[in-house]
């Protein structure tokens, strides 16, 4: 894999999300917690993928990216839970998505695909929507730290070995 390739995608999946991080939590710091819209001063979602546990063969750079986006959300939540700030991480398993296409756009190729899933099917994005939806809500507001895998499955059937 060329260097650049590597560089692209941590700058992409970790550091993009370590400064959007950042950001958020200046923003929550200076406005506290407001009781009448949430009992925290803010929730920050990162989002991982199945491949922060699951190695994916030809895919090191991405894998690598995101073990360590669930490593910064632990380490955050660690640091910003004395601040009534939040965190937590998604990571999906296969979701329909563009970025993924070629592995749904045909019968045979999601045939494939949902092999690897126990679920027996790709996920939508409103899958991941809800999930977001609950971890940004009061309705989760003794979590913090934590990963949802929204994934079918996925990660109880590794099957990763040769790029999947």
């Amino acid at each position: 894999m060329p260097l650049a390739s590597w560089k692209r995608v941590l700058d992409i999946n970790l550091t993009g999300q370590f400064l959007c991080s950042r950001e958020a939590v200046n923003a929550f710091l200076r406005r506290g917690v407001i009781p009448e819209l949430s009992c925290t001063a803010g929730k920050i979602i990162c989002m991982s993928s199945v491949h922060d546990i699951i190695p994916w063969g030809g895919h090191a750079n991405y894998a690598a990216s995101k073990a360590g986006v669930t490593m910064l959300m632990k380490t955050m939540a660690q640091e910003l839970a004395p601040h009534k700030i939040r965190v937590n991480g998604i990571s999906p398993g296969a979701i329909r998505t563009g970025i993924n296409r070629e592995a749904w756009a045909t019968p045979q190729a999601e045939a494939k695909l949902d092999t690897l899933i126990p679920w027996g099917h790709s996920g939508d994005p409103s899958d991941v929507a809800r999930a977001a939806l609950w971890l940004a809500s009061d309705h989760s507001s003794y979590v913090t730290g934590a990963t949802l895998y929204v994934d079918g499955g996925m990660t109880l059937y590794p099957g990763f070995a040769e790029g999947g």
